[in-house]
């Protein structure tokens, strides 16, 4: 697991190459996300029970002080995305949305929206180098962990500058991120994970209430039991389409009970009762949306109260639906839930994430991890990757 120095000073080793006359100043880190239990609920309103984990993303870099210089130069160390690497935005002009490459739009997305944002007297050029830990595609959220670590580091380089801008809240950092990302990388998200990279705090889960924004810690400091995340090495690219259908299927499903949102709904016999109303398909997205807030808000009671055979049931009731009702799972994610409840130790498991593809989460016993490892490897038809978190902070920013 690579750690926040090995990510930092292999981008310093990079930047020194590139720029052999320079020095880097700043720096930023903001991490991944798990989420334990309240998959695809985030948008509707609901409720979901994140933490933060140690991997995420690193930028460093500078301001450039030259008066005629409005570029900024953006470019990336990692290997899993479309080229090229590196990008120019020219601050004298409007920042577009680019055709490509696409990850450049995580980035240059916040750029725009945080100086729309805070409209700084000045516009600083800056060249920055990005590097992440979290995998690409894994669904532990390595946009929402490159957007926060921009955020976070736009903020230290106009503290730096001297340049006067309004002081962003957490939350509204959360929500500046998050608007980036569905306007810029044109993924209709809800707000969990870029809630959780500026938010999280170490030994504590995140219990989030999508619909004002609040959100309460729950700790997490039981050194007997694990969180175990696998990664299926299989990828999903959210943009695809499936995402934006699901999203779209839940809001049909609340404007036919009468609500904006399917939080609003009040028990599953109201649902029931309308059940005509729907094509299968919508009841069965509704049907996810329902239970899996009011599993979540039970499963946050659970883990106060150390009941990790009552959070575990929540988990399996959790991976059900979405692989029945919500239909985002896939073979290779029911596979390693199936392997996992097989050992001994183990409380649950559940895909996290978007689906199709990506991560399972598993509570386990801290005495049972290596017997559950040893159990997937052995019947996984793929090749797992294998992540033991504690729960993390949030993001930082450092001066070099």
């Amino acid at each position: 697991m690579t750690t926040f120095a090995e990510l930092k000073a292999n981008l310093l080793d990079s930047y020194r190459k590139e720029f052999p006359n320079d020095e880097p100043t700043l720096c930023s880190f903001a991490p991944g996300r798990v989420n334990l239990i309240g998959e695809h609920v985030d948008y509707n309103d609901g409720f979901v029970f994140p933490m933060a984990i140690p991997l995420g993303t690193v930028i460093i870099g500078k301001a450039l002080d030259d008066s005629a210089n409005n570029k900024c130069y953006i470019r990336t160390l990692s290997n899993d995305i479309d080229e090229p690497k590196s990008v120019e935005v020219d601050l004298s002009k409007e920042i577009s949305r680019l055709d490509s490459p696409k990850w450049a739009n995580y980035v240059v997305g916040v750029l725009a929206l945080f100086l729309e944002h805070t409209k700084p007297t000045k516009k600083q050029a800056f060249r920055i180098l990005i590097a992440t830990s979290v995998p690409i595609g894994g669904g532990l959220s390595s946009s929402a962990s490159v957007e926060v670590a921009m955020c976070t580091f736009l903020e230290l380089l106009y503290q730096s500058s001297s340049v006067n801008i309004p002081a962003l809240s957490k939350v509204e950092k959360a929500l500046l991120c998050c608007k980036a990302e569905q306007i810029y990388a044109n993924v209709p998200c809800g707000i969990m994970d870029q809630y959780t990279a500026c938010m999280a705090k170490a030994d504590h889960a995140l219990l989030i209430d999508c619909r004002d924004n609040t959100s309460k810690y729950v700790p997490m400091k039981d050194k007997e039991v694990c969180v175990l995340v696998t990664n299926s090495n299989v990828k999903h690219e959210l943009v695809a389409g499936t995402y934006a259908k699901r999203v779209k299927h839940c809001q049909e499903a609340a404007e036919l009970l009468g609500h904006n949102k399917l939080r609003e709904v009040s028990s599953m016999e109201e649902l029931e009762k309308a059940h005509d109303k729907m094509a299968p398909v919508i009841f069965k997205r509704a049907r996810h949306s329902v239970t899996e807030i009011k599993r979540t808000e039970a499963g946050a009671i659970a883990l106060s109260n150390n009941d990790y055979q009552e959070f575990g049931r929540l988990m399996y009731e959790s991976h059900a639906s979405l692989r029945d009702d919500f239909e985002v799972s896939c073979e290779e994610l029911d596979q390693l839930v199936e392997l996992a409840r097989s050992v001994d130790g183990v409380y649950g498991s559940r895909m996290t994430g978007g689906g199709f593809g990506g991560c399972t989460v598993t509570l386990v016993k801290k005495s049972s991890v290596t017997k559950c490892i040893d159990a997937i490897k052995k019947g996984y038809k793929g090749t797992a990757s294998f992540y033991e978190f504690e729960p993390s902070s949030g993001a930082y920013s450092i001066n070099l």
